[in-house]
């Protein structure tokens, strides 16, 4: 399997969710094993950043990366889209402090880089690949993760609302599948957080033209739900953006239970931090074997935590 990038420069615009201005966006082409990388550029010039989980910087309304005094916020709707496409090497020009909200999801993105193309480089690609089962938990919040050659993401989460419940959906991403089950699912919120954030000067980009609202029993945007399970879609999306830190694109089976923002990068900084207990980097095009689901560490096994 070959290394991707996208057949030439897409520009779009759009609302930017924190400060509720127009941000502008261009996506390029990039050279085989350069992987994501964003050049931001604000009133004190162009930076650089190749993200890592450890450049995570705030996980509030969204995931922000920081790096030497610059930064760029709600970057995981995007990376979703670039890994969900399996692009593999992308320069990401931002002006501004964040990636545009769009409609919440990552619909738009997808749709741009359908439009632009996406073409084969001539070098294998590289993955990082669950090595060893591991759990990692906070607050009876979990994520499992254990070898599986692709990447397959069993999700829950539980609210106590009407309009949501308990949701679970078992998904294998590929292209296909990412692009028809979860790119349109749009991120939510709820009216009483709104207001709270809007008096303080915060999200001012939110709206219900970018997430789905709802108060205490309903929802509130006028066009409904695009799918009964759509926030577990959307969690799923958010997920796959948050995995996207790393140099090469992460494969595993992950079992996941109402994790966030927050969670999910400390589960990718603990693998990380341990990637020679956690992780082996496979080439490809040397992986044509079936997979290999094992069991959970046994008792006294070390388990991140």
């Amino acid at each position: 399997m070959k290394q991707t990038t996208i057949k030439k420069a897409i520009r779009c615009s759009g609302i930017g969710l924190h400060s509720g201005k127009v941000v502008r966006l261009t996506l390029r082409p990039a050279p085989e094993d350069t992987g994501i990388v964003f050049h931001i550029t604000t009133d004190n010039g162009t930076h650089r950043l190749t993200p890592k989980p450890d450049d995570v910087i705030a996980t509030g309304l969204a995931t922000t990366l920081g790096l030497n005094g610059s930064s760029v916020a709600t970057v995981e709707h995007l990376l979703a889209a670039i890994r969900g496409m399996q692009i593999d090497n992308i320069q990401i020009d931002i002006e501004g402090n964040e990636i545009p909200i769009m409609d919440g999801s990552a619909g738009s993105f997808v749709l741009l880089l359908k439009d632009v193309g996406i073409v084969k480089q001539s070098k294998a690609r590289e993955v990082y690949r669950i090595k060893k089962p591991v759990k990692f938990e906070r607050d009876g919040k979990w994520i499992k993760a254990k070898p599986h050659n692709g990447l397959r993401i069993d999700y829950t989460i539980e609210f106590d609302h009407p309009a949501i419940g308990r949701q679970t959906m078992e998904l294998e991403i590929t292209p296909e599948a990412f692009a028809s089950t979860v790119s349109k699912a749009r991120t939510f919120g709820f009216l009483r957080e709104v207001e709270y954030l809007h008096s303080n000067g915060l999200a001012l980009g939110g709206s219900l033209d970018n997430a789905i609202v709802l108060d205490e029993y309903n929802v509130l945007n006028e066009d409904g739900l695009r799918y009964e399970d759509e926030f577990v879609r959307h969690k799923i999306l958010d997920f796959i953006g948050d995995m996207a830190l790393l140099d090469a694109p992460l494969q595993g089976h992950f079992q996941v239970h109402c994790s966030g923002h927050a969670l999910n990068n400390g589960f990718l900084r603990t693998v990380h931090e341990h990637k020679s207990i956690y992780l082996e980097k496979v080439t490809l095009t040397e992986a044509a074997v079936p997979t290999h689901e094992h069991e959970e560490a046994p008792a006294g096994t070390p388990v991140a935590a």
